[in-house]
């Protein structure tokens, strides 16, 4: 491939709404516009940028949904309707997802120059809600229809087993996994509690020096694992300063583009940072419940591995790491997959994470990738990946990037063969499971007041050695019981399933 195809990242920009009046804040439309004529003013190229895009794809946002905000945002920056104009399906991973097909497409020579936007105004709604006040969002952009929608999701995000057990949320699932990850590296309940604390105070530190953070605020590894009236648990074992933060005011936008373009466009190098390669993975397991080990995630390593393979670089290469981190076990997964020690001495996030420098939506990559790339500006010698993880750690994306141009060639490989966990069959829950079982995964969710309330289980019926058929229940909702399941560890414990007849839901009583 020729070096003129070479895809560089050179222009970002974020944004951190502080307004508290709904009224004055300023509507999705225009926060979107600015913060991708931000990005163009970052190349060094301006405004007179768009003229040459051929590309323009943005990720809608919860409260705002005119029929194409894509072509909405096109239009008010002069982007030529002639190009490829699309909104992007939904998923923490599709700021990274669009990277990789960006490049490739840049790569064949297919794309010159490409933007992307996405953010959320959710606070700003939520505060118009709460004041009774309305909201005159700009509407409309052309039939959504006019282009495809790219990487749309054509399969729904629970099962409607998950949906009639009311494990819908991601507070309900991501708890899951940690508990059983936590089970099978054999950490005590208190081991486990001081390392979330330990990792997750790295990150915070990193929020608290960046000026886009929602919570730019350094938070001990006590204050983040001690539960307290300002800290409640949510679902066990994590408290509210372990969850993600979704409802903020925050956008980002980058601007990709083949070499040769930002050659004839006189785009400093110093403004460059290469995309040296990206993967995306899926699991073969979709729904959270059916996953046949709830300790690892094959589509997740997938990911990461192909990036690093297409880059030509070993994990040990890369000096920065922004790791998808809606909860604690997205980032302990990742350590786990790669081999990664959970207290490496390299950062995990450039942001601070999406408990603390916010997840708005589907859009916090954009904010990821912007402030991967300003530090790579700043140490150009550095490697740095940024991932993506969308649904319940069900669906994958990683790329590499670096200030440096690749040594090893641009000619794309072929992607890498899935790991040989991903050809493991799902393990579909038996809807009329009855009889005595053990526990694989649970949580148990906790009310505003601190106070358990209700749980969750997957687990497997005790035939065949204990490895019979998978079931998903929920737990009695008997305080007892649940302080009970909280107080010491219940991966591994015999109960009871049978079938509710009034609400058809399975539910385990453990022993």
């Amino acid at each position: 491939m020729s070096g003129d195809r070479v895809p560089v990242l050179v222009g970002v920009a974020q944004y951190v709404g502080r307004e508290t009046d709904p009224t004055a804040a300023p509507d999705p439309l225009t926060m979107m516009a600015d913060v991708a004529s931000r990005a163009a003013y970052d190349s060094g190229v301006g405004n007179s940028l768009f003229a040459h895009v051929d590309a323009f794809f943005h990720i809608p946002s919860a409260y705002w949904t005119p029929a194409n905000g894509a072509g909405l945002v096109a239009e008010r920056l002069g982007i030529d309707h002639r190009a490829r104009i699309q909104n992007t399906g939904g998923g923490g991973e599709m700021g990274i997802l669009a990277a990789n097909h960006l490049a490739a497409e840049i790569m064949a020579g297919r794309t010159e120059m490409a933007v992307m936007t996405g953010g959320q105004a959710w606070k700003t709604a939520e505060r118009a809600e709460a004041a009774g006040v309305e909201l005159n969002w700009p509407v409309g952009g052309g039939p959504d229809g006019a282009h495809a929608r790219f990487a749309p999701t054509t399969k729904p995000m629970v099962s409607e087993l998950e949906e009639r057990h009311r494990l819908t949320r991601p507070i309900q699932a991501y708890p899951l996994f940690e508990n059983a990850l936590r089970a099978a590296q054999g950490m005590s309940l208190a081991e486990h509690a001081q390392r979330l604390g330990q990792m997750m105070t790295e990150f915070t530190a990193v929020a608290a020096a960046n000026p886009y953070a929602w919570f730019p605020t350094k938070r001990s590894a006590k204050e983040l694992q001690t539960p307290t009236a300002e800290n409640r648990m949510i679902g066990f074992p994590y408290t509210k300063y372990l969850n993600s933060v979704l409802n903020t005011d925050q956008a980002g936008a980058y601007v990709m583009t083949s070499a040769a373009k930002a050659r004839e466009l006189g785009i400093p190098e110093d403004r460059w940072v290469y995309w040296w390669g990206g993967h995306n993975a899926s699991e073969q397991a979709w729904f959270a419940s059916t996953r046949p080990n709830f300790a690892e995630c094959p589509s997740m390593k997938d990911s990461s591995l192909g990036a690093l393979g297409q880059a030509g670089v070993g994990v040990d290469d890369i000096a920065l790491f922004d790791f998808y981190s809606c909860f604690p076990i997205a980032v302990r997964m990742a350590c786990a997959m790669l081999g990664i020690d959970e207290l490496d001495s390299r950062p995990f996030t450039v942001t601070g994470g999406l408990p603390y420098a916010g997840g708005p939506g589907s859009a916090y990559n954009m904010n990821s990738i912007a402030a991967m790339v300003e530090q790579l500006r700043e140490d150009d010698s550095s490697i740095g990946m940024v991932t993506g993880n969308g649904f319940f750690m069900t669906k994958h994306a990683a790329a590499v990037l670096s200030a440096r141009p690749k040594q090893r060639g641009w000619d794309r490989p072929d992607a890498p063969p899935p790991s040989a966990s991903m050809a493991t069959a799902p393990a579909i829950p038996d809807e009329s499971a009855e009889g005595r079982g053990r526990i694989e995964a649970y949580t148990v969710m906790h009310n505003r007041d601190g106070q358990p309330t209700m749980g969750y289980v997957c687990g497997r019926l005790n035939e065949n050695g204990g490895n019979g058929r998978r079931f998903l229940a929920n737990l009695p909702e008997d305080p007892d019981l649940l302080h009970d399941l909280l107080a010491s560890e219940a991966v591994g414990r015999n109960g009871q399933v049978h079938i509710d007849d009034t609400t058809g839901r399975s539910i385990f009583t453990p022993a």
